[in-house]
């Protein structure tokens, strides 16, 4: 095997070898020249070449999220960093863990008109958990270097000691950042300058770095106490959960949970929890309410007295809202990393993932004997039975097409979610507990989401699919430009022709402003793309065809495959904003 002749390249290998991390993203360039040629070398790294920094910084995003480890990212100089920073804000929020390796010229020819450099240092200041500088080696291309005395070291001796010196700070920056990446899941970046020459490679190491494992870091022990005098003092409990990975939380808890009376357990698509008495469409029992004659008592009926809140972003912003204006007496939110206190009344932080957490608590704690769940099921059994009156009434659109499809996901299937309307329409359904859900919801962008699911599969032994709408998937398009893509690989596009979102938000107005500057309007040819991807294509516009074709779309193919659904753009947001109409005039509550 081959070494890199540079010793902080041989180094950033031996570390992250000795820490098991294992994959990494490359995109092409020079500068960056001695870190390929030191990762590439070394058959204990899977690597990855993709051209599109932005692509492949979510491209790593997905590794990242199928594996728990974190992904390698590795650029050359200049502008190419900086297509990395939305993969990096969603990681930050999401608890994603990275490493980002930019490399970069030495300070010296920075800011003097030498091409492809910017200030790369401390780009990503605002949303990563770690940055650093690396030193730059002194023993590699001495020559070159611009001493900043002016002459360069008197002796081989003193050049020794600064090499020394550099060594030992940058195996201390690189232990910092790999015991943030893994300890607290966040990514971060090292920066890293090379002078020239880059490319040469030798027969031994051209240094013995320090190995040392990343420590697991200390958490603080919960008042157990307290939290159970809280908990069994109270009638009424409300358990949110938004994204979890699956199996997060056990059956045996979850059932618990569940026959519980004085607990009310809301739960997402991204959640991936399920139990038959626990809440999955948060915005069909909040929604209805607001048309309601009495919907003040209503809300003070729903209210509860202890908020327990697990996992990262939800989604509803229905019961963002409620919970902001009916605070419950006491806010928890349990999870090992942070709390943000989305609901302005958090009282503690549980520093414990939700499975643990509940196995240490729920046995300590007394079941309670308030019926604040029972009529709340009543409720969620009508909206179920009116879901079905509505879809036989209803034409062809969005509503109907995402019903179809979400029935449709054979056992097993990993579903990847677009944001925007796709992952909004998905929580007005149930999903199979054997489909494990996902979507970037840290930042809750659009771009990205294809990047991420080819990912995603490829650390995936079960097939993936994509569901996403047009403008999400034409943003992302270079996600398709690689060769990872798996032959199990299934996309569906759901095309309203633009961003259906805004003719849903306050403020629609049927004039060419909006449709050109909001809903951005397009008809760009998807089936065009799958041809120049080498991607089977099919085409659903009506419920009969979209039926027909999902019969066949999971079945193997040797190809990746994708089903394009178009649906009427201008009668998609009536049906939908009908449909919680349609809810209102029906529920107990209203009687």
């Amino acid at each position: 095997m081959k070494y890199s002749s540079i010793p902080v390249a041989h180094t950033l290998v031996s570390l992250f070898k000795f820490n098991g991390i294992q994959q990494v993203v490359i995109s092409p360039g020079s500068r960056n020249a001695p870190l390929i040629l030191a990762f590439s070398q070394d058959p204990y790294f899977r690597c990855y070449s993709i051209v599109d920094e932005r692509s492949a910084a979510f491209f790593a995003l997905g590794l990242a999220q199928q594996s728990g480890k974190p992904a390698v990212l590795l650029c050359t100089s200049g502008s190419a960093l900086l297509n990395y920073y939305p993969a990096v804000a969603e990681g930050y929020y999401s608890r994603i863990p990275m490493v980002i390796l930019s490399a970069d010229r030495p300070e010296y020819k920075i800011d003097i008109g030498d091409g492809q450099t910017i200030r790369q240092n401390g780009v990503f200041e605002k949303h990563i958990g770690f940055q650093a500088a690396l030193g730059q080696d002194v023993t590699h291309a001495t020559e070159a270097i611009r001493w900043e005395a002016g002459d360069p070291p008197e002796n081989a001796r003193q050049l020794k000691q600064m090499q020394d010196q550099c060594q030992s700070e940058n195996e201390n920056l690189i232990c910092m950042a790999l015991k943030t990446a893994l300890n607290r899941r966040l990514p971060v970046h090292l920066n890293v300058p090379f002078e020239e020459p880059l490319y040469n490679m030798q027969d031994e190491p051209p240094v013995n770095p320090s190995l040392s494992q990343a420590a697991e870091s200390d958490r603080l022990n919960p008042d157990w106490t307290a939290l159970r005098n809280k908990w069994e003092g109270a009638n009424r409990k409300m358990i949110l959960i938004g994204v979890l990975p699956p199996a997060s939380i056990q059956a045996e808890i979850l059932e618990v949970l569940g026959q519980d009376p004085s607990v009310m357990v809301f739960t997402e698509t991204t959640s991936n929890v399920h139990h038959p008495q626990f809440f999955p469409s948060i915005d069909s029992i909040l929604a209805p309410i607001e048309k309601t004659e009495n919907a003040e008592a209503h809300y003070q009926n729903l209210r509860p007295d202890v908020l327990l809140t697990l996992g990262g972003m939800v989604v509803s912003k229905k019961i963002k809202q409620f919970l902001r204006r009916y605070k419950p007496q006491t806010h928890w939110h349990i999870d090992p990393y942070s709390a943000p206190d989305t609901y302005y009344s958090l009282d503690g932080h549980v520093q414990m993932g939700a499975g643990d957490f509940f196995r240490e608590f729920l046995p300590s704690v007394k079941k309670g004997v308030c019926a604040y769940k029972a009529p709340w099921l009543e409720v969620m059994q009508t909206y179920r039975n009116r879901r079905k009156a509505y879809l036989n009434k209803i034409p062809f659109t969005d509503f109907h097409a995402f019903h179809q499809v979400l029935q449709s996901i054979p056992p097993g299937v990993q579903v990847q979610l677009a944001n925007s309307s796709t992952v909004r329409y998905s929580q007005l359904f149930e999903m199979g507990a054997e489909n494990a859900v996902y979507c970037n919801r840290g930042t809750s962008g659009i771009e990205g989401s294809t990047s991420t699911a080819v990912g995603a599969s490829v650390n995936s032994e079960q097939p993936t699919l994509l569901l996403t709408g047009d403008l999400s998937f034409f943003y992302d398009i270079n996600g398709l430009w690689n060769n990872y893509i798996k032959a199990d690989f299934r996309i569906i596009v759901l095309n309203n022709g633009g961003g259906g979102i805004f003719r849903i938000l306050p403020g629609k107005t049927e004039n060419p402003d909006f449709e050109t500057y909001f809903e951005t309007v397009q008809h760009r040819s998807i089936e065009a793309l799958c041809k120049a991807f080498g991607i089977g294509y099919a085409l659903a516009d009506d419920s009969g065809s979209l039926g027909a074709n999902l019969k066949t779309f999971y079945k193997p193919t040797g190809s990746p495959e994708l089903l394009e659904i178009k649906t009427p753009r201008k009668l998609n947001d009536t049906i939908l904003l009908d449909y919680f109409d349609f809810l209102s005039w029906s529920l107990p509550i209203n009687q």
